[in-house]
């Protein structure tokens, strides 16, 4: 009887591994504006590859725990790790800007060059991919230069007048003009900007700027 045990446990490993693959949904876009068409989406783990379409969605078969794989010309690769709860996606795909890289993203047929033209000219703080992350803490974590965000939300920016992790030592953060004692609330895909300020160019807040200062701008 053991020597069967073998196939019968391959074939149970096997229909395991097929009943956790399943359908993700998602649509690729530059500038949070326009759809990126004819761009190579990959699984990691299920191995399988599709094609974005004309609006940029795509259908693409993945494992529970899987990575979606996108590396256009012209924009930056994006790594996309998906969960057991993952059903869609929006990415934002962020374009590296050249000459070159104009030429490569119209002939490619990812964008259309009039779209393109108006997107260098007119949206740049939009080429961003910040509704990758799950909060804004980890976008600040992420992307801050000089920043360093704790577990527990606490905030400090290298560089600044004091050495400070929290309370009345944490920096100025002011949101759309007005000045925040919690940022809690504002979720990544809904930040247009952000910059981070210290020594003399967080000078014009004054003394409420010594520790830096965060200045976020949020999308109307």
């Amino acid at each position: 009887m053991k020597y069967y045990l073998v196939p019968i446990i391959a074939l149970l490993v096997s229909f395991t591994t097929h009943a956790q693959t399943r359908v993700v949904n998602g649509q690729l876009t530059a500038y949070n504006t326009f759809p990126v068409m004819n761009v190579e989406v990959t699984s990691k783990n299920a191995k399988a590859t599709t094609v974005s379409d004309t609006m940029g969605h795509f259908s693409i078969v993945c494992e529970d725990k899987d990575v979606i794989m996108i590396k256009p010309k012209a924009f930056s690769p994006v790594n996309q790790r998906i969960s057991g709860k993952t059903d869609s996606l929006k990415i934002n795909l962020v374009f590296v800007d050249s000459k070159k890289n104009r030429e490569i993203a119209v002939n490619s047929g990812y964008l259309k060059e009039t779209n393109l033209n108006y997107a260098v000219a007119n949206l740049e703080e939009e080429n961003n991919d910040y509704c990758k992350y799950t909060d804004i803490y980890a976008l600040l974590r992420a992307e801050g230069s000089g920043i360093h965000v704790g577990d527990n939300g606490t905030i400090s920016i290298q560089g600044g007048n004091n050495s400070f992790t929290a309370g009345a030592s944490t920096p100025l953060i002011i949101v759309d003009g007005q000045p925040m004692q919690s940022i809690d609330w504002i979720r990544p895909c809904t930040v247009k900007s952000f910059r981070i300020l210290k020594g003399s160019d967080a000078a014009i807040y004054g003394t409420r700027g010594g520790n830096g200062v965060i200045v976020i701008t949020t999308k109307a």
